[in-house]
């Protein structure tokens, strides 16, 4: 849910550089269907019908779905935000891989925000002594804010770049060519008198 704020800021953001909402029809990525998929396996792995049922598969299917969507974020490192959003899932990746498939999160942070983690599988894991423990979820939403959650800083890297995105996309205008119905003009070639 942490990116749906980011979203919402990219978009106050495009609004305030002079950027208008229809101009986000015009972004385009390769391999989109990947990051989805990606997306799509980590929403049904951590929903609570899967949770009993992955076991000890959860870990390594929560690096190969976040490996999809962090080879597809590179895949799009042209443009504009998106070179943040690698630096925010590689240190997210970081994390992940180094405590075996989970990503920590302090005992404070879960606190802050309500929440206590199950005995099946999740995302976030509850570990003494965290590996690289600055790149885990240490920092959490007021309890107050709707969808208040854990993130990293890798989230926050995420969420600006996809911020950045969002304005600079809503800011760009394709070229004429490009416009749905738009017409090529061609000038007649100059012709010399006989």
């Amino acid at each position: 849910m942490f990116m749906l704020y980011a979203v919402a800021i990219g978009i106050v953001g495009g609004f305030l550089a002079g950027g208008r909402l229809d101009r986000l029809a015009g972004l385009r990525f390769h391999w989109a269907g990947l990051a989805l998929l990606g997306l799509l396996v980590q929403v049904a792995l951590f929903s609570p019908p899967a949770v009993d049922a992955v076991g000890d598969a959860g870990p390594p299917i929560y690096i190969a779905s976040t490996l999809a969507v962090f080879a597809v974020v590179l895949r799009n490192r042209s443009v504009p935000g998106l070179p943040v959003v690698a630096l925010g899932a590689a240190s997210n990746l970081v994390a992940i891989v180094a405590n075996g498939g989970w990503m920590p999160a302090t005992p404070g942070a879960l606190a802050s925000v309500g929440q206590q983690l199950g005995p099946g599988y999740s995302n976030s894991r509850e570990f003494a002594a965290a590996a690289l423990a600055p790149l885990t979820d240490v920092f959490a939403l007021p309890g107050w804010v709707p969808f208040a959650n854990v993130f990293s800083i890798g989230d926050v890297l995420i969420g600006i770049g996809v911020a950045i995105t969002v304005a600079v996309a809503m800011r760009t205008v394709r070229p004429s060519a490009e416009l749905p119905g738009a017409q090529r003009t061609t000038l007649p070639a100059h012709t010399s008198p006989e």
